[in-house]
């Protein structure tokens, strides 16, 4: 699944791209901190640039399997940019 030609074509790709990258130096509260912003931030894009209500939006990201992995800090992927992370969602 993609949104964009060039991204990603599995969640596990995501995550085994993911895997290598430590995160000894993120407390508990950072992490939380970074995947509640980078949740936001995808769900504004959503709503601003493909015509999502807000409902829709909230709904797509948290019932997306990306954001089970989002949601383990071990995958990394809160370190991602929000639209790298979007390239996971059919949306």
């Amino acid at each position: 699944m993609t949104c964009e030609s060039h991204g990603p074509t599995k969640i596990s790709d995501a995550v085994k791209t993911h895997q290598t990258m430590s995160t000894q130096n993120v407390t508990p509260q950072e992490f939380s901190y970074l995947k509640e912003l980078l949740t936001a931030r995808m769900i504004q894009i959503l709503v601003e640039e493909h015509d999502y209500t807000m409902e829709e939006a909230i709904d797509k990201i948290y019932t997306s399997p990306i954001y089970e992995k989002l949601s383990d800090a071990n995958t990394g992927l809160f370190f991602q940019s929000p639209r790298y992370v979007l390239s996971y969602i059919a949306i």
